[in-house]
């Protein structure tokens, strides 16, 4: 009997090349059921994961998405030779309100496994930070026509979290640096992966 496969909801970074492809998705994604929000954003990546995405541009699609296997289809459909990236979340944190439209969404990853007691002590200190309006924990899948050729060793330990702030977007993502020190001093170490700062919303 084939194991039935786990759909997640989440979030979708694919590259906006201008291309055929890239406008394709957009316009699936803005008519798609399956996408709560759609967003134009510029992707910065850390010096730590970007020698693992070297083909990384500057602008993305995000979008927040409610079933990762239809998201799938949409990039094997669509695959482009700059990669894409889809962030399963498995544990939703929290989610709150809070002041100020979302404006910042930046993915950290766990270098180690760490056991339920970490997850509950990241989840106290981002709760701490009252800019957060959300926070996630899961794992990362990538498409893309030229796979890497090195494989990302920590996709399964992503955290995911969206900001909401009327500053400026260096401002959040400072802000952003210092809560991911404030857990690295308790010994857990979470690295930034990526900071994707929101240009318009699209859907």
């Amino acid at each position: 009997m084939s194991e039935l496969e786990v759909s997640y909801s989440g979030y979708v970074c694919a590259p906006y090349l201008h291309t055929h492809e890239s406008i394709e998705l957009k316009e699936s994604w803005i008519n798609s059921k399956n996408i709560e929000k759609l967003f134009f954003v510029t992707g910065t990546f850390s010096t730590e994961s970007k020698p693992y995405f070297s083909d990384s541009t500057n602008h993305y699609l995000l979008a927040k998405f409610k079933d990762s296997a239809k998201i799938s289809k949409d990039l094997v459909k669509h695959n482009q030779d700059k990669t894409s990236f889809v962030f399963n979340i498995h544990d939703d944190l929290f989610r709150r309100e809070v002041n100020g439209e979302t404006n910042f969404v930046t993915v950290y990853y766990l270098e180690y496994g760490e056991d339920g007691e970490d997850f509950q002590e990241i989840a106290n200190l981002l709760l701490k930070r009252e800019k957060i309006e959300k926070a996630g924990f899961g794992n990362m899948n990538t498409f893309c026509v030229n796979p890497s050729k090195f494989t990302f060793p920590y996709s399964e330990h992503v955290v995911v979290i969206e900001v909401a702030s009327e500053k400026s977007h260096q401002s959040v993502k400072k802000y952003c640096e210092q809560t991911r020190r404030d857990v690295n001093r308790k010994g857990m170490t979470m690295t930034n992966l990526m900071s994707l700062s929101i240009l318009d919303q699209l859907k």
